[in-house]
């Protein structure tokens, strides 16, 4: 079972910031993206395995634990641009 959602404007700023600033630290073994997974088109995929590092979850009530994949779409034009446009909004991208 998969859904898909887009956020635009303030809920989609909101929703960066969580993941770059609380839900990515809080995953466990977190070593930073790596910079395959930026694309050829600058967009960018990171897979979070456990839906329980989002803080407005409660891990003792979820019932069931899975994953999520979150794809930011951007307007670089190449993968390189992508990657400085990603490093520049603060996502922990990893080094070489």
């Amino acid at each position: 079972m998969g859904a898909k959602v887009t956020l635009r404007g303030k809920k989609m700023v909101d929703f960066l910031e969580r993941l770059i600033h609380i839900v990515l630290p809080r995953t466990r073994d977190f070593q930073g993206i790596p910079q395959k997974a930026i694309d050829n088109q600058g967009n960018l995929t990171v897979a979070v395995k456990e839906h329980i590092v989002f803080p407005e979850i409660l891990p003792e009530k979820a019932k069931n634990i899975f994953g999520l994949e979150v794809t930011v779409v951007s307007s670089a034009g190449s993968r390189e641009e992508g990657l400085e446009l990603f490093r520049l909004l603060g996502f922990p991208i990893k080094k070489g």
